[in-house]
């Protein structure tokens, strides 16, 4: 990115998920997704039509399945990119937690969580992603991770090829204070913008969420916070600020240099 960008204007979507129940899910976000009309990115919570599920065999659709055709819909209604991931069965039969990056031509792009929750049995259920994805709009460089991810700050970090790191998630209230610290640090030591998507409401399995969705900037303060609010939230980016920041402050010039295996 360079100061000649246009701003980005992202939209968040936080909410209850209907269990198990993607043609419920399906009818209300897309409800929601007319009041993100404007926005240039648009971004649902991680398994979005069921809720974190591990029941990937029943619940997983083919990869051009009904949700993604909807997916695409609302990406050319809306006019926007509009992400968030659910359950997939890959071409090769194995099941992904696939975050899908809808955009208003009707194309798509993807990408498969790579770190599971094994304290939920997701490694069980799921096969890992292996490829860090970085997509494009309005010249935006946008990193999409999901939930669990956040955890893991190798697999995040790239400062000089990521404008705006994306997290999309289930993130349940019992460690919402790690949620909160996370999201910080990730905006600071990667000199970029971040916005974290989360769920409210509870679970199947009786697990609340607190939602806590929330857009930074580059020094990891609060551009928009909503709480535990149901809602679409919007905020502006704007490209010259994190452009300047970066040239007054460049301590990615200073970082380690590493690879990760297999990449």
């Amino acid at each position: 990115m360079n100061e000649q960008n246009d701003d980005l204007e992202v939209a968040l979507v936080q909410c209850e998920l209907a269990w198990q129940d993607p043609a419920t899910n399906r009818e209300y976000l897309a409800a929601q997704l007319e009041q993100a009309r404007g926005a240039d990115l648009v971004v649902l919570p991680e398994m979005f039509s069921t809720g974190f599920s591990m029941h990937s065999a029943e619940l997983a659709e083919p990869e051009d399945g009904p949700t993604t055709a909807w997916l695409r819909e609302q990406a050319q209604r809306i006019g926007a990119v509009v992400t968030g991931s659910l359950i997939i069965q890959a071409a090769d039969g194995s099941y992904r937690n696939r975050l899908l990056w809808a955009r208003p031509d009707g194309s798509l792009a993807h990408y498969d969580k790579r770190h599971l929750f094994r304290m939920a049995g997701e490694h069980k259920h799921y096969a890992a992603g292996e490829e860090q994805v970085v997509l494009e709009v309005k010249g935006w460089r946008v990193r999409t991770l999901i939930c669990y991810d956040l955890r893991f700050p190798v697999w995040s970090r790239d400062p000089e090829k990521t404008d705006l790191l994306l997290y999309t998630a289930n993130w349940p209230a019992a460690r919402r204070h790690h949620w909160n610290r996370l999201l910080p640090a990730r905006a600071i030591e990667n000199l970029c913008y971040v916005a974290a998507v989360n769920r409210i409401g509870n679970d199947g399995n009786g697990h609340p969420y607190s939602g806590d969705s929330q857009v930074l900037d580059f020094q990891g303060e609060a551009l928009l916070a909503p709480g535990d609010a149901a809602g679409v939230f919007r905020v502006t980016l704007a490209a010259a600020e994190l452009a300047a920041y970066r040239q007054r402050f460049p301590a990615y010039l200073d970082a380690d240099r590493f690879y990760l295996a297999g990449q």
